[in-house]
């Protein structure tokens, strides 16, 4: 199974997040493609840039499901599996606060960790799995 993972490429805390899954995702079945990008404009997850503070979208190639909010940190601990799936636990939580803590964050990304003017520089490995 593989996914794919849209992200505001604007955001460090975003582009750090995708650094981090990156180097957790030991078999490589996570894709990652900013929001900004022909991809995300194509499927129209573009809207996610700007909903609700922001939010990442992850979809799952198998079957095209897409995930938003807390519900992408959720699939996206499954995805990364084992121990990773502990984290995963949230779900139990109501979505209303989880979603309400998802856009917290979402609204504060920029003040928390910034807003680049440039692209990271992502290493080789990375820069295998990441689409347009």
């Amino acid at each position: 199974m593989s996914w794919l993972l849209f992200f505001d490429g604007d955001c460090a805390f975003c582009s750090r997040t995708v650094q981090f899954v990156a180097r957790f995702d030991h078999h490589a079945r996570i894709s990652f493609t900013p929001l900004q990008g022909k991809l995300a404009q194509e499927n129209g997850f573009q809207k996610h840039l700007f909903e609700n503070g922001g939010s990442m979208v992850l979809v799952r190639e198998s079957d095209g499901k897409i995930f938003t909010h807390s519900d992408s940190w959720i699939e996206l601990c499954r995805a990364l599996g084992g121990l990773w799936k502990i984290p995963g636990m949230i779900r139990f939580i109501p979505k209303i606060l989880r979603d309400s803590v998802y856009r917290w964050v979402a609204r504060n990304r920029y003040y928390l960790m910034g807003k680049t003017d440039a692209c990271m520089l992502p290493s080789p490995e990375l820069l295998k799995r990441l689409r347009e």
